[in-house]
């Protein structure tokens, strides 16, 4: 049995796949094709919303979206991997929410944009945006597996956020900060109407990464920074790990660790927990040997002892190390590769992430134990856990078996067959034609 690689779509395949679903489907030429695409944090996992550091990448695996404008407020989504027409009304979204399907991904996308335009002082661009885009209808074409982990959901909402960019000549994406307003229309979209309880990462990274580049972003300022990541150059490859568990971010799980967060924020007196962390951190600061007496650095460990609550002691003891571990890599690809301390960095947030935030699974553990035995430099899972994906830095040469390697643990595990992507830095969300 060989490992089944997922490719991803160049951008004209992409474009063409979404374009004559399009036609097919309504009969007509859309109006334009927008891509965005998905993605995988290299370290910093639930850190979006505590206000800490998260370092994603775009992956060359992208949604992209056929859109034309409709006269009314009806919303007619058609999807490669759904090619059964879902029909919605933007009008009733606006009442009745959160709400499931497509419609409520579309659908939240328009209504939390003139939302955000409307508190940011922009009434006119949302009046423009009401009346350009009334309602919609939408191919879509996807080359990023679903419930994977991998920010599917996202990607949807940013090529949506894009392409009704352009149909209402809002110019919002041509900027920065314009780009940025986009993401919080996406975040809106998440949150409200489709009931997720998302921080934000997954839309910045989709709307805010550059190729051949990682993202540096703070998710308590917004402010983003890049660097390099040219694993070719280092003869690496990252390789992600799709484990075909089920992943479902609108459940309880979720929720329930970050309210846990939350609540201990206001127990220590802070809005959210990065607060806590400092600027720099010592080199002397140990955040990856879990078992060592010096873990957690005494600055996590004091802000621990303030605790009664032992799941909040775990939780926050993940949250403060995930952030300093973000920010020790990012002043590690700065000062060049060394990778004996990614790996530690990388080992280590997995193990944080099954230990204290337990967010894991056995498939995610013995994806990891299995890349790690193949010799990667770092394995970790990757999203919001409780199924979905991992990645492992691996030597270029070394991809394939690595993956025969977790597939051979899959099969003697007695686990669903997983499938494998490779992924280089990628470009940010935008029009393809």
């Amino acid at each position: 049995m060989k490992p089944d690689f997922i490719p991803a779509y160049d951008p004209q395949e992409g474009a063409l796949r979404a374009r004559e679903l399009f036609e097919e489907t309504f009969a007509a030429k859309p109006e334009g094709v927008w891509r965005a695409p998905g993605r995988v944090n290299v370290i910093g996992e639930h850190t979006d919303y505590n206000g800490g550091k998260a370092l994603p990448l775009a992956l060359p695996h992208a949604i992209y979206v056929a859109l034309r404008v409709r006269e009314d407020d009806q919303l007619k989504i058609i999807s490669e991997d759904f090619p059964q027409l879902s029909v919605h009304s933007l009008l009733e979204l606006a009442k009745n929410y959160p709400a499931s399907g497509p419609g409520a991904f579309v659908g939240g996308v328009i209504l939390g944009l003139k939302q955000v335009l409307e508190d940011n002082g922009h009434p006119e661009k949302a009046q423009e945006l009401a009346q350009k885009v009334p309602g919609l209808e939408v191919a879509i074409a996807s080359s990023v597996p679903l419930s994977a982990g991998l920010s599917s959901s996202a990607a949807l909402e940013c090529a949506i956020a894009v392409g009704i960019d352009d149909l209402a000549s809002l110019g919002l994406a041509g900027s920065f900060e314009g780009r940025k307003l986009l993401v919080e229309a996406g975040k809106v979209a998440e949150n409200r109407y489709v009931g997720a309880p998302t921080g934000g990462l997954d839309q910045s990274a989709s709307m805010l990464c550059e190729q051949d580049r990682v993202l540096e972003l703070d998710c308590a300022t917004w402010q983003t920074r890049s660097h390099p990541f040219d694993l070719p150059a280092l003869g690496l490859s990252l390789l992600v790990i799709d484990t075909c568990t089920s992943h479902d971010l609108a459940d309880g799980q979720y929720g329930a660790r970050r309210a846990a967060c939350e609540e201990a924020a206001q127990v220590l007196g802070v809005k959210e927990l990065g607060e806590l962390v400092p600027k720099g951190i010592a080199p002397s600061d140990n955040l990856t040997d879990l078992e060592a007496a010096d873990y957690p650095p005494s600055w996590v460990q004091s802000q621990l002892d303030k605790l009664e609550d032992t799941e909040q002691v775990s939780r926050v003891r993940h949250v403060l190390t995930e952030i300093a571990r973000c920010q020790r890599l990012c002043e590690l690809l700065e000062a060049g590769a060394d990778l004996d301390q990614w790996r530690e960095l990388l080992d280590a947030s997995h193990e944080s992430l099954r230990r204290d935030y337990e967010v894991t699974c056995k498939e995610l553990d013995v994806a990891v134990e299995a890349a790690r035995g193949a010799g990667a430099y770092g394995a970790r899972m990757t999203g919001g856990g409780f199924g979905g994906c991992a990645i492992a830095l691996v030597r270029s040469d070394q991809l394939e078996a690595t993956a025969d390697a977790i597939l051979d643990a899959f099969a003697k595990a007695g686990f669903n067959q997983p499938r494998f992507l490779s992924a280089l830095p990628s470009a940010a969300a935008g029009r393809v034609e």
